[in-house]
């Protein structure tokens, strides 16, 4: 099947049979000049296929406060604060970091924020002038998620190494995710071996993602979750429109897939793993 490159919003998928979590969106934004859609709407439409529960994250400091706010809204909300790491080399240049990562702390200590994240660290859209600031910048948000006793969600691009290597300098929270996993099998097999969550999104099923579904395949399903990334990485067959949580449905099939499980074992430890990550909602 062709890839879906059109405006309008797809079709709901067929629900799934046991509710799952949405461990990773981003409600405050929207693609392609669209206007953001009312919150209350999106949680309606993913609870209709089964999506009960969804972890909003807020990534830079206006939208960690509107998280902060708005997981008081709706209960099917809980929350994520932390300076993205492509924002760190920023505000360092701004003399700020450290004071908005104080902020983020500060936010963070509402019940409903579970989350320290995404924080972490991107050598795509940060060049080497960046990399201290990001380094550092992650570093205080792992000891930000272990003071406060909550998970942390990790973003990880072209930095395998670097993020395995400081997770092991600083010691990685007791509950630890890597958000939007993009590693392969070596790495899968390593961050199971430490005791991390891996998050698979909408990229597990193009079809150029062989090596990510055989990182998917040797990860035992104690150890995984799902996501969206929303508005981003819609999954097939509609790669190209707006992602949203109605669509995780797509992702937890074509996950079940590779697995060689069935749908409602799946989406049982799906639905599990989230809660020992984040608690009740």
């Amino acid at each position: 099947m062709s890839e879906d490159r059109g405006t309008e919003r797809p079709a709901a998928p067929d629900p799934l049979p046991i509710p799952v979590a949405d461990n990773h969106c981003h409600l405050d934004i929207s693609r392609d000049d669209a206007p953001a859609r009312p919150v209350a709407d999106i949680v309606r439409e993913a609870a209709a296929v089964g999506v009960d529960r969804l972890v909003q994250i807020g990534c830079d400091l206006q939208s960690a406060r509107w998280t902060h706010e708005i997981v008081d809204e709706h209960p099917a909300l809980l929350g994520g604060v932390a300076i993205h790491p492509n924002e760190a080399p920023t505000h360092e240049a701004a003399g700020d970091l450290d004071a908005v990562i104080d902020e983020i702390g500060e936010l963070a200590r509402h019940p409903r924020i579970r989350v320290i994240g995404e924080s972490g660290l991107d050598y795509f859209r940060t060049g080497p002038e960046g990399v201290a600031a990001q380094h550092h910048s992650f570093r205080r948000h792992i000891a930000l998620a272990k003071e406060l006793g909550l998970a942390l969600q990790i973003h990880d691009r072209d930095a395998h190494d670097d993020v395995l290597r400081i997770l092991a300098e600083e010691g990685a929270p007791e509950k630890t995710v890597l958000h939007c996993f993009s590693g392969d099998m070596e790495m899968a097999r390593e961050c199971v071996r430490r005791g991390y969550y891996l998050s698979f999104a909408g990229t597990v099923t193009f079809k150029s993602a062989k090596d990510l579904r055989n990182a998917l395949a040797v990860t035992p399903v104690e150890h995984l979750l799902v996501e969206t990334d929303a508005p981003y990485l819609t999954p097939t067959p509609h790669r190209g429109r707006a992602n949203a949580p109605y669509l995780v449905p797509l992702t937890v099939r074509a996950m079940a897939a590779t697995l060689n499980t069935s749908v409602p074992q799946l989406c049982e430890a799906l639905s599990a793993n989230s809660e020992a990550v984040y608690g009740p909602w």
